[in-house]
């Protein structure tokens, strides 16, 4: 008898793995893998969870659109051109299901976030990753790798997790330099974070343009990472064809609240902006104090890179700090060996997490 079988190519997609959270045998552990909030969400967010409460029993509106307008505000957007889900993952699948299928191609620079890949995948198209310089989305290379079956551009900026960026410059080029076709969507799931004069977090071009989408999520900066929040702008055409695709009521009712809440607290995002441009700046110094080479980084976390001495190896390094409680990132899947991708946490966490590496360099056993 013949069993049901998935769709040709359907098993050979990769899993995405998520960050590491336990340590056998610890009860208590600083996890910096999976570049979470270091403040955690606004102190607005409790409230306004509570209060939803007696509530959950009745569906929450399927256009989410007291979150949209909320967005829109803080954004200087057009509401109707924002559209919501489950995390910035969602409205990447949403775009590769709309514009991509099989026989199209979708790029993604080589050390870009993983999700890209297996979405291109998902709808039968073909993953093109394309070398980076100097651990940078290098625009030429990007419009080198374009062929006629050419239909998405991913760039994820500031990227993850090498934490490089391309400045606005490069980015309108990237644009220009694109056929008229071609969707190009902008990560800016760490764009809170680049503080930076020369940064363009998508927004412009996605309301300039005809055919750019610019993503953002509420699971990094605004600490709401466990409610999966994320939503999209773009043109008026490129986002209802997504609309078609979207699930009712994907966004639950306290995802909804919460995350307009904590979107109208600019206040409690200042600071945390603020707390991690300060750790990321000493993180930076003492690693570099330690010999190590790290790339300057626009996102909350730092990529450090480790001999390959034997005994201080990136994957020597991530067994020490296990031992002393401290889970980091291990970014082999991203083709990045020799490195550790470490959050920017709280205080108390990143003290540990510095001192640590600074035993483990000076030859702690």
């Amino acid at each position: 008898m013949a069993l049901p079988q998935p769709r040709p190519g359907l098993m050979s997609i990769p899993l995405y793995e998520a960050g590491k959270s336990q340590i056998k045998g610890m009860s208590r552990v600083m996890k910096l893998s999976s570049n979470e909030a270091a403040l955690g969400p606004s102190p607005a967010v409790g409230k306004a969870y509570a209060d939803i409460a007696a509530g959950l029993y009745k569906y929450p509106p399927g256009d989410s659109a007291e979150l949209r307008q909320a967005i829109a505000e803080v954004h200087g957007i057009e509401a109707e051109r924002v559209i919501c889900g489950c995390g910035s993952d969602e409205m990447f699948c949403l775009v590769a299901r709309a514009y991509a299928g099989p026989g199209d191609e979708v790029i993604h620079t080589k050390h870009a976030f993983a999700i890209f890949a297996i979405y291109a995948k998902s709808v039968g198209a073909t993953p093109v990753a394309v070398p980076e310089k100097n651990l940078t989305a290098d625009v030429d290379a990007i419009l080198a790798a374009v062929t006629p079956a050419t239909k998405i551009v991913f760039l994820a900026n500031p990227n993850n997790p090498t934490g490089t960026y391309l400045a606005r410059g490069a980015v309108q080029r990237l644009r220009e330099g694109l056929r008229e076709d071609i969707v190009l969507v902008l990560d800016g799931a760490y764009a809170e974070f680049a503080d930076l004069d020369d940064y363009e977090s998508g927004l412009d071009l996605a309301r300039t343009t005809p055919n750019t989408v610019a993503t953002r999520t509420f699971s990094k900066i605004y600490g709401l990472a466990a409610l999966r929040l994320g939503w999209a702008y773009g043109p008026k055409a490129i986002i209802e064809a997504m609309e078609r695709l979207r699930a009712p009521f994907n966004v639950s009712k306290p995802a909804q609240v919460v995350g307009t809440a904590a979107v109208r607290d600019q206040a409690h995002v200042k600071r945390a902006r603020e707390h991690n441009t300060k750790w990321r700046k000493v993180a930076l110094q003492r690693l570099r104090g330690l010999g190590l080479s790290v790339a300057d980084s626009a996102g909350n976390f730092v990529l450090p890179e480790f001999p390959k001495t034997p005994g201080k190896t990136a994957a020597d390094a991530d067994a020490y700090l296990q031992s002393q409680g401290i889970i980091a990132r291990r970014v082999d899947g991203y083709h990045l060996p020799t490195h550790l991708r470490i959050t920017i946490g709280n205080d108390e966490e990143m003290t540990a997490v510095l001192d640590a590496l600074a035993r483990f360099m000076e030859g702690a056993p």
